[in-house]
């Protein structure tokens, strides 16, 4: 009796252990390995490193094993050090981590027309890159072209090919078959969607125009697209009205759509902004993020206590709402973005500005505002903006000036000199508004529910030479150098999850943000104590260091610190994806 009493204890106990142990993934597949490592060699190993896996969690010391594009196994460090590899990386004293996911990437061109390879990027760790907002190549008119920047034939036949019912699966399509280093997806640009249908013109639209907006919205929720992405600022995303896009966005919450907005104010009606963002949230039943998040001009500064106090407040009454932002005190658009946005009305600024009469009503606008915009220069102060991108010869010695120094050398008042500039180089010219503090930034990046993106395009340091905003080259780095180490404003942890898991989540990616068994083997590699951006406002085309190695798809992009020209980024598609 007492034998049959110990055998059954004995069974349980053994009950209990194998449920126990199993219960862990990959427990028994890396017992096994260890014990007996396996006789086919894995891709590559990652052995040794401060493993930080973008769910939160405090850091390990593990072994990752990479067959393919995906991760297989993920061990204790020291399990797999007799497995055999094509690759082994000694990954002693660095740490280990999701590849990055920028949610605000401005690479479409790069992707489409450029190399594809976006070093500028994937130098900072980033393997995955979100692009849409405001504006998409597709679906694509003839009215469509007044939103592209490259007017080049060239350009214009490559956009024709995105019409159609499909046209935003056959641009995402294009530029995989382009080659990309990064992965990427992308949002559908509500102001594409707006000139789709309207063109360049004020006023809401039609019955039957918005019955043909919301069919190009469903169908490019259904090619894949993230959600409704606006740039309210901006003409004609700022002609939109609330109801407008809430008529839109309830076309894609069935297919699980984020509401995504570069807000119709960041300055002096932030909180009235970001009320409309939630407005349209609660009526259409759709998640919302807000990119970007910044309150703009001195008088604003105080206003990001009461912006996340707000959105505290809709989070506590069951709205899904959360915001990303970019690590720098300054922001870049279009010298334009000084311009009263009805002045751009029917595509005609230039030749409003051409116009004695609208130039003046223009330039008095400016300097005492009648109606209610954006007003950046008068935000930001001439002192404050920075000019960049200018094409003409005649022009190239005011790049990298103040908009107040150049007037000063001008002559002229600083609104006149912002006018001339536009005429005179025909395009919008490049721009740097500072307009924030490092107080709101620091305050801002505690948020358990901040994001982090670019804001930015990718670049090739050998190729490009024109100014531009350091953020395309520098911003995750910033994060881990600057406000990780230095400042210590995060944890590593909790930075690693912002920049890799926590968009992957909200925007419903399936397998990228973590490391995890089974996961596509998305990696970046870097040295803690050294990791950071040299990117500048007067010297921007500098690659951040301390980034070893990055994977994307279980490709080495990045080893050493060097882009290597690969290209294995493949198309990410939201969660209403429909395969046709």
């Amino acid at each position: 009796m007492k034998l049959h009493k110990n055998l059954l204890l004995h069974s349980i106990l053994l009950i209990i252990f194998l449920s126990f142990i199993t219960s862990f993934p990959g427990f028994l597949t890396a017992l096994s390995a260890a014990l007996d490592p396996p006789d086919t060699p894995y891709d590559v190993l990652i052995l040794n490193g401060r493993v930080v896996d973008g769910t939160g969690n405090a850091w390990f010391y593990g072994d990752i094993a990479i067959q393919g594009d995906r991760i297989v196994l993920i061990t204790p460090a020291g399990q797999l050090k007799n497995a055999q590899a094509a690759e082994r990386i000694d990954a002693s004293g660095l740490v280990v981590s999701p590849g990055f996911i920028d949610i605000q990437s401005h690479s479409r061109s790069a992707f489409l027309n450029g190399d594809g390879c976006v070093i500028s990027k994937v130098t900072q760790g980033i393997t995955t890159e979100i692009l849409g907002e405001g504006w998409t190549n597709a679906p694509a008119n003839e009215l469509t072209l007044f939103l592209e920047g490259d007017p080049s034939p060239k350009m214009q036949e490559i956009i024709k090919e995105f019409g159609g019912p499909r046209g935003f699966n056959n641009w995402l399509e294009a530029m995989e078959q382009h080659g990309t280093s990064p992965n990427f997806g992308s949002f559908l640009g509500a102001a594409t969607v707006r000139t789709y249908v309207k063109g360049m013109a004020l006023g809401a639209p039609t019955s039957e125009e918005l019955e043909t907006m919301k069919k190009v919205t469903k169908n490019a929720m259904e090619d894949g697209a993230f959600g409704l992405a606006s740039a309210l600022i901006y003409p004609p995303g700022s002609f939109a009205t609330t109801e407008e896009l809430i008529e839109i966005c309830k076309v894609m919450a069935p297919y699980g759509g984020v509401y995504i907005t570069h807000l119709r104010s960041e300055a002096d009606k932030f909180i009235e902004g970001i009320d409309e963002a939630i407005e349209i949230g609660k009526k259409a039943g759709v998640p919302v993020e807000i990119y970007h998040l910044k309150a703009a001009g001195l008088r604003n500064w105080h206003k990001m206590a009461l912006a996340i106090a707000r959105i505290e407040e809709a989070r506590a009454e069951g709205l899904d709402i959360g915001a990303d932002m970019y690590t720098y005190i300054a922001g870049s658009t279009g010298l334009a973005a000084c311009m009263p946005p009805w002045a751009s009305a029917d595509g005609k600024l230039h030749e409003n500005l051409k116009d004695p009469e609208m130039r003046a009503k223009i330039h008095d606008e400016i300097l005492d505002q009648k109606t209610e915009w954006e007003n950046m220069g008068q935000l930001a102060t001439p002192e404050n903006v920075l000019i960049l991108g200018l094409w003409k010869e005649e022009n190239r010695k005011y790049a990298g000036k103040r908009l107040s120094e150049i007037a000063e050398e001008m002559g002229k008042d600083w609104v006149d000199t912002a006018i001339d500039l536009l005429l005179s180089e025909g395009q919008d010219i490049g721009t740097i508004y500072f307009m924030m503090t490092e107080d709101n930034l620091a305050l801002q990046m505690k948020q358990p529910w901040i994001k982090f993106g670019t804001d930015a395009g990718g670049h090739d340091p050998e190729k490009t030479k024109a100014l531009i905003h350091p953020r395309a080259y520098g911003t995750f780095t910033r994060i881990l150098g600057k406000y990780v180490r230095e400042e210590r404003v995060m944890g590593l942890e909790d930075a690693i999850r912002k920049m890799s898991s926590a968009v992957a989540h909200r925007l419903f990616i399936k397998d990228r943000g973590l490391l995890c068994e089974g996961f596509y083997a998305d990696i970046a590699i870097f040295d803690p104590t050294t990791v950071g951006d040299r990117a500048t406002f007067e010297n921007p085309h500098q690659l951040s260091v301390g980034m070893h190695y990055v994977f994307v798809n279980g490709i080495a992009v990045v080893k050493e610190g060097k882009h290597m020209g690969a290209k294995p980024g493949r198309i990410v598609r939201g969660p209403g994806y429909t395969k046709n």
